[in-house]
């Protein structure tokens, strides 16, 4: 058996998960996601729990199986208590705002980035006054939605508008990321 497939899914208080023909609903007080399930996998909702069999042991059913577990319990942590990614922007003149819908980045570009926020994404904004003491901590980008994926699509894009480069460690980075830094040319012995 898979040891991440095999453990059955809690279901709290206030969701409801329905399994129509490969189809997974499940609602909670935060919304409403849906999914498709491998046809191959049955998935069992009883009053308590979740979970997912396979067919067989064969190496396809096997990776499925534990798949399609760990995407059904993302979808009930998703509706009960939603995920959060937390973005810091870094270097002097940097800026991040929300205009409605659309993200727009001041990021050492001649012109401002804009991303628009896929609906069901909440995107939030702390500017600060950038310091080196703060490693020039420009803004805070704090994302929230009940998707995922959908979040983690939509932070990624906004990384990789400005990803950190090692020299002087400006860019947009996770939180708690460790970025490899380098020393540059002042390390260069004469020779």
């Amino acid at each position: 058996m898979s040891r991440v497939g095999k453990v059955p899914i809690p279901i709290p208080a206030g969701v409801t998960v329905q399994c129509e023909a490969g189809h997974v609903t499940v609602s909670g007080p935060k919304g409403q996601l849906d999914r498709s399930v491998p046809a191959v996998l049955g998935v069992l909702v009883d009053d308590s729990a979740i979970r997912v069999t396979r067919p067989s042991d064969e190496r396809q059913d096997r990776a499925l199986h534990g798949l399609a577990r760990s995407l059904i319990a993302n979808m009930v942590t998703g509706v009960t208590e939603g995920f959060t990614q937390i973005l810091e922007l870094r270097g002097v003149g940097y800026r991040a705002e929300v205009q409605g819908r659309k993200l727009v980045l001041q990021a050492g570009f001649s012109h401002p980035v804009e991303l628009v926020a896929p609906a069901g994404i909440e995107v939030e904004i702390q500017q600060l006054s950038p310091t080196a003491d703060s490693g020039y901590l420009a803004a805070v980008i704090t994302c929230r939605g009940i998707d995922k994926q959908l979040l983690g699509d939509f932070v990624d894009s906004v990384r990789s508008v400005r990803p950190v480069e090692p020299y002087k460690g400006k860019g947009i980075r996770y939180r708690g990321e460790r970025i490899r830094r380098k020393l540059g040319k002042a390390a260069k012995t004469g020779g």
